[in-house]
């Protein structure tokens, strides 16, 4: 099976001006398709290339001689999932089971939001912020993941994440990092693709 770069679920202008036309086209079309192509290569002729982005992921996750595997096919479902945690006219907040959730877990909607900035900002180096639903633990917590990892990797449900690796602000906010973090949270965050996300991990 051979990915394909998936399109953006929404014009390139549609989350100006927290992130330009610019650094969306920058972004995906080269740094996430470079992924997707790299991966590709990685899995021709591999019994790997019988399997499902996911699978992949978690069949390779920790595994020194999978290691290049790994970074494409967690890169390719973190960039997958990113584009689906934002949408034109986001962030506010959750409502029904999903905000029940978090005022239990986590203390509240702007906690959340403190906790997930923090996260953000405080990854050192490039990586990413997770909203997550811990599989075994049956409740939400706020993570942060290097590189390529992926909460993924470790049978956790992610809900929505935040893009940290520089190239996905600096154009627009340049090394202000925590400006473009809490412009995401503030405008962007797509709560409604989080409930979908949460209702199907808790079951």
């Amino acid at each position: 099976m051979a990915f394909a770069l998936a399109p953006l679920p929404y014009p390139d202008t549609a989350l100006d001006p927290v992130i330009s036309a610019r650094t969306l086209s920058f972004h995906h079309a080269l740094h996430h398709k470079t992924y997707v192509d790299n991966l590709n290569k990685l899995i021709e002729n591999d019994p790997l290339g019988a399997m499902s982005l996911a699978e992949i992921v978690r069949a390779t996750a920790g595994k020194a001689d999978k290691t290049a595997h790994f970074n494409n096919a967690g890169q390719v479902f973190n960039h997958d999932f990113y584009w689906a945690s934002l949408k034109p006219g986001g962030g506010g907040e959750p409502a029904g089971a999903l905000k029940a959730q978090i005022d239990a877990d986590l203390g509240g909607i702007a906690k959340l939001k403190t906790d997930l900035a923090a996260a953000a900002v405080g990854q050192f180096g490039s990586g990413w912020a997770w909203l997550v639903w811990k599989t075994k633990d049956r409740k939400l917590a706020i993570e942060k993941t290097a590189n390529a990892d992926t909460p993924l990797a470790r049978g956790d449900a992610p809900l929505l994440t935040i893009d940290v690796w520089e190239h996905a602000y600096y154009l627009d906010h340049q090394n202000r990092r925590a400006a473009y973090v809490q412009a995401v949270i503030d405008k962007l965050l797509n709560w409604d693709w989080a409930a979908e996300q949460f209702a199907m991990a808790k079951g």
